[in-house]
């Protein structure tokens, strides 16, 4: 996992040293800041063929640290449930026409099954930002209320690149290293029931964990066993 902000060690680090690899990650972080702890944890998958792409949802044991904003697509009795759940827009045709003149910034849309007529005309607007809701990550629901409070409370979405990457934030540079640990093991292990029955050989092929602004390491594999 490259950027300008970010090198990869050489060193490789094995199971003994997994929370030191953290713990030398947050002391490496100087910035103003809270940083985000992320992983970048590439796949033996074709991502060319859709029947091998990964995507799923996840509830991290501590969360993530982040604070999300809701979007929820629903009306009467849901609607009501939505904002008892914490979401910060509810509506119908009233919030679509917010989010086409851009007057509000949301990280997860959440949509009735009856209400898809209206969210179905945001796909260019939704799609490219990651934001259309679907039923495989479970944001198409009738059931309101749970799904809210768990993305609230932690849950996160994962979805391949085009390099067959999976990139996502496990935490706070304010967590315990074992939090962390406990983050990346319970989403390593929600990968694998995600695995496509296609793909071959070697499906977890390597992992890297980084902060926000900083470097990034290289996780041995054998961590996971």
């Amino acid at each position: 996992m490259k950027n300008k902000n970010s090198k990869i060690y050489k060193k490789k680090i094995n199971i003994t040293d997994i929370e030191n690899a953290i713990l030398s990650l947050k002391k490496k972080s100087k910035r103003k800041f809270i940083e985000s702890f992320d992983v970048a944890i590439m796949l033996g998958i074709n991502a060319k063929k859709t029947e091998q792409n990964v995507r799923g949802s996840t509830k991290l044991p501590h969360g993530t640290g982040k604070k999300i904003k809701v979007a929820v697509f629903a009306h009467g009795k849901k609607a009501e449930d939505a904002k008892k759940a914490g979401a910060e827009y509810v509506g119908m045709e009233d919030l679509s026409q917010k989010i086409k003149n851009d007057q509000i910034k949301f990280n997860v849309t959440v949509a009735t099954p009856e209400s898809m007529k209206i969210v179905g005309l945001l796909g260019s607007i939704l799609g490219p930002k990651g934001l259309m809701p679907s039923y495989k990550l479970g944001t198409i629901t009738s059931n309101i209320f749970d799904i809210v409070q768990e993305i609230k409370n932690g849950q996160i979405r994962y979805k391949n690149d085009k390099n067959g990457i999976i990139h996502t934030s496990i935490g706070k540079t304010s967590f315990s290293e074992k939090k962390i640990k406990e983050n990346l093991i319970h989403l390593i292990n929600s990968l694998k029931k995600q695995k496509p029955s296609k793909s071959k050989g070697i499906y977890i092929k390597k992992i890297f964990l980084t902060t926000t602004m900083g470097k990034s390491i290289e996780l041995e594999k054998n961590f996971l066993e």
